[in-house]
């Protein structure tokens, strides 16, 4: 009993001198303490860097987006609800309803986010801030200005800037900048308030990056890929252009595309990048590693005959054949022909470990190096692992798979003089003040044969366009060479009957070649040969290309008609959306004019209204989204299957009077 009532008078005591000690002795803790709890930091986001082609234009961009948050608990906001949820739909453009739902299906007590990425504008902001516990934070999101241009090149970013794919995932540690902070303070209920005077933390804004290509050029590419695609029925088709003296990516397509602005809106199949991720065995393109290999190592002469019968021959059990029977011609015409026989008998002299170390010059077997993710080394087996047929089928591109970009710079070093240089798509970098930072520097990697047997071989590749396989590539007036391939393609372990891939790649002018381009349609449905679906999109695209390339439009006539041989230079812009188009008409000297477009702000998943367009506007649209086109009739159209708005088909039925 003494003990307790001891203990309870000891206990005051106690309890005066723990408040006194913390009040006297830690108070400057405490308080240090007190103050860290209160104090937050309000992230000030860095901008990240912009995408620009050759000459400036902006590709990709950042834009000022805002979050808008809302508190219904903070004073005075439940007593006139009903009113700040009408000023709340008007300033979001959201039902008052949907804005009542989300407040009070909220997860958390005292937040709820009612819109993301919203573009406010100064006076919204400021309206905004009159409504008690609401909260508008500043982000920025990324804009492709023209949607669906260049896609597979400039890639994509998630909901939070981070690249995905393309150039915004390769250079994703340059563009995407540090962010800053600024100092706040918390109040009882959590709010955070930025301290006036406070520390502040400047972001770092990301570097913009100058890329080779052109966007003129690049539009150009796409529409013609496009109408190539379409009008053969291939699968898709991916092409690329490249100087060949510096490797500097010109143009670059696929098709289907996709918008970088709705990534998920397609499949990850029209995401795809053949260019560089795609494994394919080359066909008759890799005939230019025999044509090297037998050159350099002097096992024939160009003029040297070689008798390839009646356009077939059995080799260990196979039968080769030739599209038509040739007899006995020259090996320059083995090449310009592109005799499998005659290939085929020129491969047995080979010795094997000279053929694979020509293949290797030419880069095949490794990555080129290009500023893509996601690319592909191809296939190049040793000698030791071949089977006796291996060295014949090789030399007509079987047994071998590369990407059409290796295919690309294997005659890059052709056009050039025999150098194998690496691809590039970024020139250079620049900081927000727009200074450079860096800019790259013009370089090869190795000289791959003799230039002197550029010189030997040159006339067949020519001969390959003015009298061969590709005449379909020819342009009157301008110097073009090239080699056309089609190869059989594996299905299920076995090669498919009726399926191919069909490749033209060539480089024009030949005495100063400025442009070096491939092809490639896959499993086209008119044609199986690349001289029939690849080499005609090639042409167009260099008829048009002319005008931006300033040594060789003062050759041709720059404005309208076609008179006598010269190439009209006037970009079709019949089919693209009229943003992109007007892009097309920027060169010096062309007139524009307006017509009826597809809207940049359709939905590229759903069918569009054709009626009124040509069949030739129509087709590029519907292959620019992947659906193949049927034309009933000529002329405009009249009507179509499926109607405006319906979900994409894999073909439209379109009727024209």
């Amino acid at each position: 009993m003494y003990v307790m009532l001891t203990l309870l008078g000891i206990l005051p005591v106690l309890i005066a001198g723990q408040v006194l000690r913390l009040g006297l002795v830690q108070n400057e803790d405490l308080r240090e303490q007190g103050e860290q709890q209160s104090t937050a930091y309000v992230k000030i986001p860095a901008l990240r860097g912009a995408i620009l082609d050759r000459a400036g234009r902006t590709l990709a961009v950042d834009v000022e987006r805002y979050d808008v948050t809302l508190d219904p608990t903070a004073a005075g906001f439940a007593s006139n609800e009903a009113l700040f949820f009408e000023r709340l739909s008007e300033l979001l453009q959201l039902p008052v309803g949907e804005i009542g739902r989300r407040v009070r299906g909220r997860r958390s007590p005292k937040f709820v986010l009612l819109a993301r990425n919203s573009s406010l504008s100064a006076s919204q902001r400021d309206e905004a801030s009159e409504i008690p516990g609401l909260r508008v934070d500043l982000r920025f999101a990324r804009r492709y200005n023209y949607p669906t241009t260049a896609s597979h090149l400039l890639g994509h970013v998630d909901a939070d800037q981070k690249g995905l794919a393309g150039l915004e995932k390769t250079y994703e540690r340059y563009l995407r900048g540090i962010v800053g902070s600024q100092a706040a303070q918390r109040d009882r209920r959590g709010v955070r308030k930025v301290i006036a005077g406070g520390a502040v933390v400047d972001p770092l804004h990301g570097e913009s990056i100058v890329l080779t290509i052109d966007l003129v050029r690049q539009t150009i590419l796409e529409e013609e890929l496009a109408r190539g695609v379409s009008e053969s029925g291939a699968r898709w088709g991916t092409a690329i252009a490249m100087d060949p003296t510096s490797g500097a990516i010109m143009a670059l397509a696929n098709v289907p595309t996709y918008d970088s602005n709705r990534p998920g809106a397609v499949d990850a199949q029209s995401r795809r990048n053949h260019a560089v991720t795609d494994r394919l065995e080359p066909g008759s393109t890799f005939k230019l590693v025999l044509a090297v290999t037998a050159i350099e190592t002097g096992v024939i002469a160009m003029e040297d005959t070689v008798d390839t019968g009646p356009g077939w021959i059995v080799q260990y059990g196979r039968t080769l054949r030739d599209t038509h029977p040739h007899g006995r011609i020259p090996f320059s015409e083995v090449i310009s022909l592109s005799s499998n026989v005659g290939v085929s008998l020129v491969a047995e002299r080979l010795d094997p470990g000279s053929f694979y170390q020509y293949a290797r010059n030419l880069g095949f077997g490794h990555m080129t190096g290009i500023d893509l993710p996601g690319e592909v080394s191809g296939r190049l087996k040793k000698p030791s692992t071949w089977s006796k047929p291996s060295l014949s089928a090789m030399s007509r591109g079987y047994e071998i798979e590369a990407s059409p970009l290796q295919v690309l710079v294997a005659y890059s070093a052709l056009a050039n003089g025999g150098v194998l240089v690496r691809p590039y798509l970024v020139s250079e970098r620049r900081d927000v003040t727009g200074r450079t930072t860096w800019r790259v520097r013009k370089d090869s990697v190795r000289r791959a044969f003799r230039r002197e047997t550029v010189e030997t071989l040159m006339p067949a590749f020519e001969a390959v366009v003015n009298e061969g396989t590709a005449t379909t590539a020819r342009i009157d007036g301008l110097r073009i060479a090239g080699k056309t391939g089609s190869a059989q393609k594996v299905k299920n372990g076995r090669y498919a009957a009726g399926a191919y891939r069909a490749t033209f790649v060539g480089f024009f002018p030949v005495e100063d070649p400025q442009v070096a381009m491939i092809v490639v349609m896959d499993e086209p449905k008119s044609s199986i040969y690349g001289g029939s679906v690849s080499a005609p999109v090639f042409r167009r695209t260099a008829i048009r290309w002319l005008a931006t390339l300033p040594a060789l439009a003062a050759r041709f006539r720059a404005v309208d008609g076609e008179a006598g041989d010269a190439p009209a230079l006037v970009p079709d812009v019949s089919g693209p959306p009229a943003a992109v188009a007007g892009r097309s008409l920027e060169s010096p000297g062309l007139r524009t004019w307006s017509g009826r477009q597809i809207k940049d702000s359709d939905d590229a998943s759903r069918m569009p209204d054709l009626r009124g367009f040509g069949s030739r506007a129509a087709s590029f649209v519907l292959a620019s989204r992947g659906v193949r086109v049927r034309f009933e009739g000529q002329g405009k159209v009249v009507s179509q299957w499926p109607e405006a708005g319906a979900d994409l088909p894999p073909e439209a039925v379109l009727r024209c009077r």
